[in-house]
């Protein structure tokens, strides 16, 4: 069996994963989105300290799976710094008291198996990643062979409905905010401009669009009623069709035949049913995680490292180093 632990942000999580059968048989996540939200985002430091507390009481749940550690997966890159540590660290002790090699797992493919939970992996593949810190678009032929052939310039996608849910004092996490609040309103009330849509790069590129919320924000205040239900259906949609555009022009060179959304904001059940009628046009086949699955989880990690770890892509504990940027 692979135990695997993930402390890239603002969740502690640890999942045991067999290796013969890919069968997760132990996931537990305990989420800090209570002690953040006050905050109106991830604070490093508190997040370091809640994983230091969490981690180790989830791996007291799995001791009756230590005989039977065959290695231990851990999230190294990419992430807040101060988070990824927490596990790293715990990855090293686990596998100097076991004596069991150790699999150092980028976040991004991670995202990328959350598809394969439990399953075979299928490639290749065209993946569309969507989180509160990225948003690119991967051709994926193997564990290995892995290109970004578009990301974001600036914002990410799932950072601006962050964003725009601050602007409204939604609380965070703001994509799920939003979405519920977009349910009831209007999404052509406001006319906000599609980022980049006279531009041929296949980039993307969401500040421009936050600011135009926040000015729509601010005239709406000065309603006696303001209607943020709009707004945020607006945005949602603008968003939303910000990526779909930029994607019908890649496949413009690049037909797709398998498509992949995943990340936290693949769970965004609007973008979800947009990128599926985008598909019909190219006769694709879409693959989608589970909801539980799209935001960040050790049962990914664990995923990866069954993979990695009949490949013997282990790193040694010298090496073993977190690390917040990646270069995937």
């Amino acid at each position: 069996m692979i135990l695997s632990i993930e402390s890239s942000c603002d969740d502690s999580a640890i999942a045991i994963t067999e290796i013969a059968t890919k069968k997760l048989l132990f996931h537990k996540k305990i989420s800090q989105e209570l002690e953040h939200s006050v905050y109106g985002g991830v604070v490093p430091e508190l997040a370091a300290r809640l994983h230091a507390e969490a981690l180790p009481k989830i791996l007291e749940q799995v001791s009756k799976y230590f005989p039977k550690l065959k290695a231990v997966a851990v999230t190294a890159t990419p992430g807040l710094a101060v988070s990824l540590v927490e596990g790293v660290t715990m990855a090293k002790a686990v596998a100097v008291a076991f004596d069991i090699p150790i699999i150092g797992v980028n976040h991004l493919i991670g995202h990328i198996y959350s598809l394969f939970i439990e399953k075979e992996a299928h490639f290749p593949l065209t993946v569309l990643l969507v989180s509160g810190g990225h948003t690119q678009v991967m051709e994926v032929k193997s564990l290995t062979e892995i290109e970004t052939v578009a990301k974001s310039m600036d914002d990410s996608f799932g950072e601006s409905f962050d964003k725009v849910a601050k602007m409204m004092h939604l609380g965070y996490p703001g994509g799920p905010a939003i979405e519920d609040l977009a349910r009831g309103g209007d999404r052509l009330k406001h006319n906000f401009t599609v980022p980049l849509h006279q531009s041929p790069l296949i980039a993307f590129s969401y500040s421009g669009l936050k600011n135009a919320v926040r000015l729509a924000l601010l005239e709406e205040e000065k309603r006696e009623k303001p209607n943020f239900q709009d707004i945020a259906a607006s945005f949602e949609y603008i968003a939303t069709k910000h990526l779909t555009m930029k994607l019908k022009k890649y496949f413009k060179t690049n037909r797709p035949k398998t498509f992949a959304i995943v990340g936290g904001a693949s769970a965004n059940l609007y973008l979800r049913s947009q990128i599926k009628n985008l598909l019909q046009d190219y006769n694709a086949e879409l693959l989608l995680s589970e909801l539980k699955y799209c935001s960040d989880n050790a049962a990914m990690i664990g995923r990866v490292g069954v993979d990695m770890y009949k490949n013997k892509m282990f790193t040694s504990l010298a090496e073993l180093k977190s690390s917040p940027r990646s270069t995937l």
